[in-house]
């Protein structure tokens, strides 16, 4: 390795772009396309970036694997970073597997952090906290390690144990520190600024009140019975049961906790939970029969009385019930809370981390749209979505995945 390639790499790891732009912009070597790319990206031309890199992929040859390797990984990196979902997973899986057989970990763990982020992306928890696990963070360098940490505390965060969020933190911070890193300073404060932003309603006996993310956590591991309206459960202490695949099921409970202690009319558990102005004997017999199907769903848990003008919600063992809302409740939240990020996204990628179809995807985004919420940047493929206005609230209760039942 010449002395400007050593130099600029140097510089890039420091976070300095520009320096490294000055000692490589005219060489079209591959090495310097490659370290050219990761400069652009630090400075945020993302799509330009990508074409570097890949030249680079093209100029290395078969023969240099590991370089191939890591332009793969850098990639990755961009791909990630422009919420580009379904780029080629598998290709990262390759790299890294490269990366570890020539002995090149460092470069390899950060593969498997970008694995892990992508995972924790999507909801998939386990899956990240596995492909963390095989990583020994005192073997990386500060920015890596503290990368490393950022990852548990999103982990962490998916699992409402604030207690390992702030530890996690803590360690990404002192390790930003000595890695000299602005720019991953700021993102660990604005990690940091999850743990003080609501996280979550909480409604009961007609009250209302915002939870922080250790609220919710007090609160799942409380005596309440919760009716969960973030991930559509019911649960109290350890037992959980889903109403996911069940909507109705779980608007009348919702109904019924919201009413609890006291019934709620039949007519209006139809209205609102059949999404009906009007009631006749159809919608009666309907309500009837859904009440049989939920009594049966919570029988382990509670058992839901009729009364002389409706129903009611009565509880096993527990002495209170609490609903649980997201910080957001309207329609499409759930879109709002992966733009929250700050980041731009295509409506593929939208669907693909929500799990809905493209088509889905667009029509909330295009509701959104009317109302403000969301801007959209650039046609055809290039184009891209954001948040109108950052809210102001976490987004972990409305992001996939499930919530710990205990």
């Amino acid at each position: 390795m010449d002395a400007l390639i050593a130099a600029a790499g140097r510089a890039l790891a420091k976070g300095e772009p520009l320096d490294a732009l000055n000692r490589i912009a005219l060489r079209e070597d591959a090495s310097a396309l490659a370290l050219r790319g990761i400069a652009l990206a630090q400075l945020g031309d993302l799509a330009l970036a990508r074409e570097r890199l890949r030249d680079a992929t093209r100029a290395f040859g078969s023969r240099a694997a590991v370089a191939r390797a890591r332009c793969v990984v850098a990639e990755a990196e961009i791909a990630l970073v422009s919420r580009d979902l379904g780029w080629s997973a598998p290709a990262l899986g390759d790299a890294r597997t490269t990366l570890e057989a020539h002995g090149d970990l460092v470069n390899a763990s950060h593969a498997r952090h970008l694995e892990a982020r992508h995972l924790l992306l999507r909801g998939r928890l386990d899956a990240a906290d596995e492909m963390l696990a095989a990583i020994n963070p005192a073997a990386l360098p500060p920015a890596l390690r503290a990368a490393h940490e950022l990852v548990l505390a999103g982990v962490a965060t998916g699992r409402l144990k604030t207690g390992r969020v702030h530890a996690a933190l803590a360690r990404a911070e002192q390790a930003a520190r000595a890695a000299g890193i602005p720019a991953l300073l700021a993102e660990i404060e604005a990690a940091t600024r999850v743990l003080h932003t609501p996280a979550a309603r909480q409604m009961t006996r007609g009250n209302e009140r915002p939870l922080l993310l250790a609220d919710v956590e007090a609160l799942l591991a409380s005596q309440a019975f919760v009716v969960d309206a973030c991930r559509h459960v019911v649960r109290h202490t350890d037992t959980l049961v889903s109403l996911t695949r069940r909507p109705v099921l779980f608007a009348l409970v919702r109904i019924l906790g919201e009413a609890w202690p006291v019934d709620v009319p039949r007519e209006t558990l139809i209205k609102r939970a059949f999404r009906t102005r009007y009631v006749d004997e159809t919608h009666r017999a309907r309500l009837r029969v859904e009440i049989g199907r939920l009594r049966t769903a919570l029988r382990s848990l509670a058992s839901v009385n009729a009364t002389r003008r409706g129903f009611s919600l009565v509880p096993d063992d527990a002495h209170e019930v609490v609903v649980l809302v997201p910080p957001d409740d309207t329609p499409h939240a759930d879109v709002l809370a992966l733009l929250a990020d700050g980041e731009a996204w295509s409506s593929s990628a939208l669907a693909f981390a929500l799990g809905v179809s493209q088509r889905t995807a667009q029509r909330s985004l295009d509701a959104l749209a009317t109302t403000g919420k969301v801007q959209a940047y650039g046609r055809g493929r290039a184009r891209r979505w954001m948040a109108g206005t950052i809210p102001g609230f976490t987004t972990t209760l409305l992001l996939p995945g499930p919530l710990p039942s205990g």
